[in-house]
């Protein structure tokens, strides 16, 4: 029987048109890599407030107006894991961003986000996301990516939800 267990995780990413805040990922995993700011709910901890937390925690700005604009489940090859992944759009925030021990933060034009030195689903979702749309999506990964190596996608849905 496969049994898949759910990870729940947050992503955050500062949109301030023409730009968007992302950091590179100096440990760990997904190190070497350009992405929104997020990890792990604690226990007790909304999905809301967790974004919060790791907003303060890797780039040192406090986030106001999050929207959650998507849930994306990302899933390795051989791995019973789901990483349900929920997606938020920070349209406002406090301090200005500042590096941290986990990452480095970065203002991009929106027409120079480095996708290829990010994770190989963001150019799919990115341009839903920079629209404002809403959305579900999946991805199954033959492996993470790392700094050297970028996971491909073996499987992938997107779809727009109201």
């Amino acid at each position: 029987m496969d049994m898949k267990t759910k990870k729940i995780l947050t992503l955050c990413i500062v949109h301030d048109h023409p730009r968007v805040l992302l950091g590179m990922k100096k440990r760990g995993f997904g190190a070497g890599r350009w992405n929104g700011f997020g990890g792990k709910v604690e226990p007790g901890e909304s999905v809301e407030d967790a974004a919060r937390r790791e907003m303060r925690e890797e780039a040192g700005i406090e986030a106001e107006g999050l929207e959650e604009v998507g849930v994306l489940d990302f899933e390795f090859k051989d791995d019973p894991k789901i990483l349900e992944t929920h997606l938020f759009k920070a349209v406002g925030w406090s301090g200005e961003p500042v590096e941290s021990e986990e990452m480095k933060p970065r203002w991009f034009p929106v027409d120079e986000i480095p996708f290829s030195q990010m994770w190989s689903d963001d150019a799919y979702w990115m341009p839903l996301f920079l629209k404002g749309r809403k959305f579900k999506a999946r991805f199954l990964f033959d492996q993470p990516s790392t700094a050297e190596r970028q996971a491909v996608i073996l499987e992938k849905h997107i779809e727009e939800v109201e």
